[in-house]
């Protein structure tokens, strides 16, 4: 099916199924522990072998030797397998460095070697026997210092790397108002619950993966490059993912080695990359350093704007697009965005959730509160005045497909009381606790991606969907079960989905924000061709029967489904595919976030008391699971503004805060009220689903408004993340805080 025009009324538009709170259908199955996830697939592949990962001690250099023997005569250790035995290997197309290492060595904690063992413990424990001589080289491991060698880097994903409109430099200098500020953010983990992990076996020369994955598809194409065989000698199954927050689109060390141990030893291997691994082994978000001009007349109306962000990666890696949500939100004549990337020699830096704006609205939206308060306008109105309904490095000619923006900022502001708000810092008192409020935009642009799916009734007038979509735990089950209800017209209950297998046809993935809308959109493509099937069985007119209640429904005729599906039932394949509407309108999704803290007058310890947000992201499939995705990626949001940085110990290149004792990630007691409005909205441009994507939204603006709500309370403007204790204390000085 081609999506090339506006959507009109369709059967998701009765709203029976899609659009109603549902618990997710996969729920029992998790809460009981039968839902069979990467590591544990004993079902599948009994008798499995354990391997454990070495990783490289050094961030850059060479393996000048390796001595294996101690551990190969361990106990109950199977075999050994290094870059000397692995055989000739490829490289992915989405991976910046080889999975395993040697006799070259890319960054720290790369893998160079697995050992096999008949138990997880004797594995781990003849690693350590290992003998590696490393020949280390000079490598560069700070952004700052970097920062003059960065370089325009190619278009990529996101787009151009710069792009400009106007004279932004004589507007920027003849403004009333200017604002000219630099912001950071360090790099980050994703910190999933599930760890990278992998089951592998090989059948002959056909290999298996089970393995945790958000991209079945991308998973074999870079499998097959790596192992360099046919990718249909590949099979890869992920129906369960643990979270993946973008450190699971790609393939990761954990399944080639699995596979490479299996094909060693001859028989199953399954391995996980250890929690301390994880910062350094796998992919990580960068940091970046981003310089913010704004020029605006005394009221705050916004006639220049230029974002400029510097960010590190690995040779033949990508920046971070932190400018991308500037070059849509906010009106202004002449404007400049630019990204530029240092060569480092730090471990990859790749997606993590909502890549791009999520660190560029740290910077953005602090900015805007400066330009409100050097204004002295209320925030959100500052906001609501430089609203624009177009694309404005385009112009009209590209209008938004949807905008409502305004609405989720007047809406959000009524919801969380920000009348209340003292626009005056370091005002409000509450015992000890200096209380403050601040807000933010949200923003996340709406991406979409062919999806395909097969979808079939049998004699029972069952509904089976299957997709190679996959669940990070996001609601995909239910979603897509939902659409098959709706355009099938039966309950929940009469639809079987199955997802994450490459057997099955090739979806969007689970990633990007796109993932939710796209694979429904490939359901709902599906399903039509199903429905004309169906009713060329029925010998109805596809175009007018309608399918409700179990039935096909013609004027005053009916026939059940099940009896039209027959004994051997029926099935049809489809895949949507999008046309040039993405170019034609502007598309994103929109938000308000807004926050009350607490800050403690004696140790400068800040407490969230409560967040809030309303969000416009076209029709939201399930407000249930999309509301636990919003919550989720507010309280994401918390942890990169208070608390996640991954430390960089710039003599050797790597994390030093590589376990979940010491990368801190918010908590049950950090987050005590979390309140979320979806302002009513059906985008017809984005697909036949009038869906957008929801997943990413929520984090991005959300550490912003904790920002602007410590400065509301202290008085303190601090524009280098996360916000921690002490960069509070060394700013006190003639604060309300001193």
């Amino acid at each position: 099916m081609k999506f090339d025009r506006p959507a009109t009324a369709n059967p998701i538009d009765r709203g029976r199924v899609v659009g109603i709170a549902h618990d997710r259908i996969e729920g029992a199955a998790k809460v009981t522990g039968t839902a069979p996830y990467a590591y544990e697939r004993h079902d599948a592949a009994p008798n499995a072998a354990y391997g454990w990962i070495v990783g490289s001690a050094i961030a850059k250099g060479r393996i000048a030797a390796m001595d294996l023997t101690a551990a190969e005569v361990a106990p109950g250790v199977l075999g050994v397998v290094t870059h000397q035995n692995a055989g000739p290997l490829g490289k992915g197309n989405m991976n910046t460095a080889h999975l395993l290492g040697g006799p070259a060595v890319e960054h720290y904690d790369q893998a160079v070697a697995l050992v096999i063992a008949d138990t997880l413990e004797n594995a781990r424990d003849a690693a350590r026997l290992l003998r590696i001589d490393y020949r280390a080289e000079q490598g560069r491991f700070d952004l700052a210092a970097d920062r003059d060698r960065a370089a325009k880097p190619e278009d990529g994903f996101g787009g151009p790397a710069d792009t400009s409109a106007g004279d932004f430099d004589a507007a920027f200098g003849r403004a009333a108002v200017q604002i000219d500020q630099s912001y950071t953010t360090p790099d980050q983990s994703h910190a999933m619950m599930e760890p990278h992990a992998t089951t592998a076996a090989w059948n002959g020369d056909r290999l298996t993966l089970w393995t945790s994955n958000q991209m079945v598809a991308w998973a074999v194409g870079d499998m097959a490059r790596t192992l360099k065989i046919p990718k249909d000698r590949i099979r890869v199954v992920s129906p369960y993912v643990g979270g993946g927050f973008g450190g699971k689109l790609f393939l990761r060390a954990d399944a080639l080695l699995a596979a490479l141990g299996a094909r060693a030893v001859g028989r199953p291997v399954k391995v996980a990359i250890a929690r301390s691994q994880i910062p350094n082994n796998t992919t990580h978000r960068p940091a970046t350093i981003q310089r913010i001009r704004i020029g605006a007349d005394k009221d705050g109306v916004i006639d220049a704007i230029a974002h400029e962000v510097w960010s590190g990666d690995l040779p033949g890696g990508e920046p971070e697009t932190a400018a991308m949500q500037t070059r849509l939100l906010y009106r202004g004549d002449h404007r400049r965005t630019a990204h530029r990337l240092a060569t480092l020699d730090l471990p990859e830096g790749n997606a993590m959730r909502a890549p791009g704006e999520a660190v560029g609205m740290l910077a953005l939206e602090v900015a805007m509160d400066e330009l409100a308060e050097t204004c002295g306008v209320d925030p959100v109105e500052l906001r609501i005045r430089n609203d624009v309904q177009y694309d404005p490095e385009v112009g009209p000619k590209r209008p938004f497909s949807s905008r409502k923006f305004v609405e989720c900022l007047r809406q959000g502001a009524a919801r969380f009381g920000w009348e209340q708000r003292d626009s005056r810092p370091g005002q409000k008192r509450d015992g000890r606790w200096l209380v403050g409020m601040g807000m933010a935009a949200a923003f996340r642009n709406n991406l979409v991606a062919s999806s395909g799916a097969r979808v079939g009734v049998d004699a029972q007038g069952r509904v089976t969907v299957e997709t190679d979509m996959t669940d990070i735990g996001t609601g995909s089950y239910t979603i897509i079960g939902q659409t098959a209800a709706e355009m099938m017209g039966v309950p929940l209950e009469a639809v079987t989905v199955r997802l994450g297998d490459s057997r099955f046809p090739v979806s969007s993935g689970s990633g990007g924000q796109f993932g939710g809308n796209s694979s429904t959109a490939g359901v709902y493509a599906a399903c039509v061709a199903l429905r004309t099937k169906l009713a060329e069985r029925a010998g109805f007119p596809a175009e007018q029967v309608i399918f409700e209640d179990g039935l096909l429904r013609l004027g005053n005729q009916s026939r059940p489904l099940a009896a039209v599906a027959g004994p051997d039932g029926l099935w049809a394949e489809d895949r949507i595919e999008f046309g040039d509407l993405t170019e034609r309108y502007a598309q994103a999704t929109f938000g308000a976030h807004f926050c009350e803290v607490g800050v403690d007058i004696d140790t400068a310890e800040v407490r969230i008391r409560r967040m809030g947000g309303a969000f416009a992201a076209g029709r939201i499939l399930n407000p249930k699971s999309a509301r636990s995705q919003v919550i989720g990626a507010m309280t994401m949001g918390a942890g990169a503004a208070l608390m996640e940085e991954l430390q960089v110990d710039t003599r050797f290149g790597f994390f030093v805060n590589h376990d979940m004792a010491e990368y801190v990630v918010p908590v049950h007691a950090d987050i005590p009220e979390q309140d979320v409005l979806f302002v009513e909205e059906l985008d017809d441009k984005s697909s036949p689903m009038k869906a957008k994507g929801v997943g990413e939204l929520g984090i991005c603006g959300a550490g912003a408004a904790i920002a602007n709500a410590i400065y509301n309370a202290t008085g303190i403007r601090l524009r280098d993340y996360p916000l921690t204790i002490d960069k509070l204390i060394e700013r006190a000085e003639g604060s309300a805080l001193a």
